[in-house]
């Protein structure tokens, strides 16, 4: 049974089950949120970097905002911080100026609590910043944000 590729297209899918763009080049990190977020109920995409999710957005270099086509929707992003090439921080910024991919939610997540960092994520419209490693109650949390968004 492979809940990430099986999806239910419905009126109802928002609701019942959000998509989350889940964002680390740690395979052991991306495995355990993977995991985390099914358990939850969610519908879950993986990238290894800001690049990558970049394209699954739908705002890679070549794709500019457009929502057609092989643009993904996605209900949250959920992002490491520190990543090679591109920081999370960077793709918060890039997500939060494309006029269709503003309104997700974006939660960074790092090992390091560093409150200047947290502080700027905020201020360039993270939703949340979670300290790594996540647990369940974690997920649980972002889940019930999410109802209540629902955008």
């Amino acid at each position: 049974m492979d809940a990430v590729s099986s999806s239910t297209k419905g009126v109802m899918e928002n609701v019942e089950q959000p998509h989350v763009l889940a964002v680390d080049d740690s395979l052991i990190d991306r495995k355990l949120i993977e995991k985390l977020l099914i358990n939850s109920s969610c519908k879950v995409t993986t990238a290894e970097n800001g690049r990558k999710a970049l394209e699954i957005l739908g705002l890679g270099d070549n794709q500019h905002n457009t929502l057609e086509g092989r643009a993904s929707k996605v209900n949250l992003i959920i992002t490491d911080y520190c990543m090679p090439g591109m920081t999370g921080y960077e793709l918060l910024k890039r997500v939060k100026e494309s006029s269709v991919m503003k309104e997700v939610p974006v939660v960074i997540m790092s090992s390091e609590n560093v409150p200047t960092r947290i502080n700027k994520c905020l201020e360039e419209g993270a939703q949340m910043f979670m300290l790594k490693p996540l647990k369940q109650s974690d997920v649980k949390k972002l889940r019930c944000q999410l109802m209540n968004c629902g955008s």
